[in-house]
C-alpha cells in the first residue's frame, strides 16, 4: 500500500464538519449485502485524474508534485496523490504511471489532458475496443471543467450568449450522465463526481477583478452542467448498487466560502510554474502564509492542490465504501 505523508493524512482528518457531512450523499440507495472490493480502478475524464508517465513509472500530476526525500532531483509520485490515487490506495491498488517498484498494477488511467465531457465517450470507446467492464471494476468519471471554460471563453469574446452556453452545458451534463449509465449497464460500478463551482476558483477571482459579475457567471455555467448531470442520472438510473455520486461542488464551495482548518489559504494558487513542473520546491513566496501543497487549496488558478485532492479522494473512498455496490 502506498503511504501518504503525515501532513497530508492530518489534513484529511481535519476536514470541516460541513465537508464531512457531504460524504454521506449518494445517487440511489439501498443496503450493502457484502462489502464491495474492486479488483481494479478505471479512471476516465480530464487532467484532474491523470498521471503523466515519463517512462520511469514515477509520473508527474496536474497538482503540486512531491520530491523524493532520498533524491530531491526526482519526483515521488506516491506522495501528494491525486484523488483517484487516494481512492486506489484504499483498496491496495496502483496505477502503472506511479509504480516505481514495478508491482502488479491492474488499474488504468484513461483520462486525457484538456478533455471535455464529450471526450469521455471516446475514452470509453477506446477502452471497450480491447477490454470490458465487470462487476469488480470501480470506474471513476470526472469531466466538465473544460466544457465550462470553453463556453465562458465564447461568451467573453462575444460569439455566444449566456443562454446559449447554458443550453450547451446542460446537454453536455446530460451526455456525460449517459456515459455513466452506459458503463453501469455494461457491468462496472461507477463513481461520478460533479465538477467544482468554477466561480469559486482563483481563475474566477481574476476574471471578477477585470469585469464585475464574471465569477457569478462561471457559477451559473457550472450549475447548468451539474444540474443536468444529476437530473439525467436520476431519470435514467437512480440505483446506488451501480452508481455513486460525489458532490464535489458543494464540498469545495463550502471550503472556499466558509474556510477550513485544513487550509491556510483557500483563494490563491500556490504553484509558481506550470503544473506538470510544479513541485514542493517551486511554490510562491507570500508571507505570512507559508506556501504548501497540502495547506493551500489551489495548485493553479483552477486545479486543486494536493490538499484539495486529498479531500476529493476522501469523498470518493467514503462514497465507494458506503455505497451499496
Amino acid at each position: 500500500m502506498m503511504v501518504w505523508g503525515a501532513g497530508l493524512r492530518a489534513a484529511v482528518l481535519r476536514l470541516t464538519g460541513a465537508a464531512l457531512a457531504v460524504l454521506l450523499v449518494s445517487c440511489g440507495g439501498g443496503q450493502q449485502v457484502s462489502k464491495f472490493v474492486p479488483q481494479r480502478i478505471l479512471s476516465f475524464g480530464d487532467e484532474n485524474s491523470m498521471i503523466v508517465d515519463s517512462g520511469d513509472h514515477n509520473g508527474s500530476k496536474y497538482t503540486v508534485n512531491a520530491l523524493s526525500t532520498a533524491d530531491p532531483s526526482k519526483l515521488d509520485c506516491a506522495t501528494n496523490p491525486i484523488w483517484n490515487q487516494y481512492l486506489a490506495s484504499g483498496y491496495l491498488l496502483l496505477f502503472p504511471q506511479c509504480n516505481a517498484s514495478s508491482l502488479l498494477a491492474t488499474s488504468q488511467i484513461l483520462a486525457t489532458a484538456d478533455a471535455t465531457s464529450g471526450d469521455v465517450k471516446s475514452q470509453i470507446d477506446q477502452f471497450l475496443a480491447s477490454d470490458s467492464f465487470s462487476g469488480t471494476d470501480l470506474v471513476t468519471i470526472l469531466a466538465g471543467d473544460n466544457d465550462v471554460l470553453a463556453q465562458y471563453a465564447l461568451i467573453k469574446v462575444g460569439t455566444s450568449t449566456e443562454a446559449d452556453a447554458i443550453a450547451v452545458l446542460g446537454q453536455a451534463g446530460s451526455a456525460l450522465a449517459d456515459q455513466v449509465i452506459r458503463v453501469a449497464q455494461a457491468g462496472g460500478k461507477v463513481l461520478i463526481s460533479t465538477i467544482l463551482d468554477m466561480g469559486t476558483t482563483p481563475f474566477a477571482a481574476t476574471e471578477e477583478r477585470a469585469t464585475v459579475g464574471r465569477a457569478a457567471l462561471l457559477t451559473r455555467l457550472s450549475k447548468a452542467f451539474n444540474d443536468n448531470l444529476r437530473l439525467q442520472l436520476g431519470r435514467l438510473l437512480n440505483d446506488g448498487h451501480k452508481i455513486g455520486l460525489i458532490l464535489a461542488n458543494e464540498t469545495f464551495a463550502s471550503v472556499v466560502n466558509n474556510g477550513s482548518s485544513s487550509f491556510v489559504d483557500v483563494k490563491d494558487p500556490v504553484c509558481a510554474v506550470d503544473l506538470l513542473h510544479c513541485t514542493t520546491a517551486t511554490l510562491v513566496s507570500t508571507p505570512p502564509a507559508v506556501p504548501s501543497g497540502t495547506t493551500w487549496l489551489w495548485a493553479d488558478e483552477r486545479h486543486l492542490s494536493a490538499g484539495g485532492h486529498a479531500i476529493l479522494g476522501s469523498l470518493a473512498l467514503t462514497r465507494a465504501t458506503n455505497n451499496p455496490f
